[in-house]
């Protein structure tokens, strides 16, 4: 297959794992039309297989995560700084909310960040539950220089995640955020070498394997779902699930995991 007619974004499902590659690199994995909308239908398809149960998300090449909007594209469709708001949605959006598909597809997303992740990137990176970056990585948010405010999600969990102060350090500069950084300030969970970017990766996924698969599925929403609240209401949404799941379990079903637990804790020591 040559270059010219390679798919925009790549799939390997292996043993639960689903790796999603945005593959542009000669344009640093920039956010066509046609790559949102395949990022969009891979994610709401993920949402119905149960055979997925962790997902990667990363970038081909060694540059980017993934640069953000095409906006040469979008310069070619007419979308500028002051479009109608209709106009910029529909052109950004690839036929639907794709930060809103990947974040209620139901699975842990860990984000293998292997280069830059600028603005649009960034969001995208945000959009995962564990970020594992390269030490290639860099981070940026660009909106303010681009002349257009962010609308997937970034400028709420950016100070949610760093701090309200170094947030606006980011988002009102348009600096780059190195991966160690990023790792300092909280936004990353561990920066390694290139070549051990994805074997990280694919080990914490099947660390996420061996858990009980509906409790991280469970898991996953509560904590999304307080994470949006107060923490006094987050606590309510946590005690809610417990009695709710509670129902569900029985005493025999607990010991055993409990003991499958205890055995993995003495494998490890």
């Amino acid at each position: 297959m040559s270059p010219a007619t390679e798919p925009v974004l790549l799939e390997d499902r292996r043993d639960g794992v689903l790796t999603l590659t945005l593959n542009r690199p000669r344009a640093m994995n920039a956010l066509s039309r046609e790559l949102r909308q395949a990022l969009l239908d891979a994610f709401l398809a993920v949402s119905r297989d149960d055979a997925v149960r962790v997902v990667i998300l990363t970038g081909a090449g060694e540059r980017a995560f993934c640069a953000g909007l095409d906006l040469k594209e979008l310069a070619g469709e007419g979308i500028a700084p002051g479009a109608a708001p209709d106009e910029t949605r529909r052109a950004t959006s690839g036929g639907g909310d794709l930060v809103s598909a990947i974040e209620g597809c139901g699975r842990p997303i860990i984000g293998a960040i292997n280069g830059v992740a600028i603005t649009g990137g960034f969001e995208l990176a945000l959009a995962c539950d564990v970020l594992i970056a390269s030490t290639a990585a860099r981070f940026a948010d660009t909106h303010a220089r681009v002349g257009i405010l962010p609308g997937w999600g970034l400028s709420q969990k950016l100070p949610r995640l760093v701090g309200v102060y170094r947030a606006k350090e980011l988002s009102l500069t348009g600096n780059f955020l190195e991966a160690d950084q990023a790792e300092r300030w909280g936004l990353v969970n561990r920066v390694v070498a290139p070549d051990a970017l994805l074997p990280t990766c694919h080990s914490l996924a099947q660390d996420m394997l061996s858990c009980v698969p509906e409790m991280v599925t469970a898991y996953k929403r509560v904590i999304d779902r307080g994470f949006a609240e107060t923490l006094s209401e987050g606590r309510r949404i946590e005690v809610e699930a417990n009695r709710e799941h509670a129902r569900s379990v029985t005493p025999e079903q607990i010991a055993e995991r409990r003991t499958r637990v205890m055995d993995r804790g003495r494998s490890q020591l």
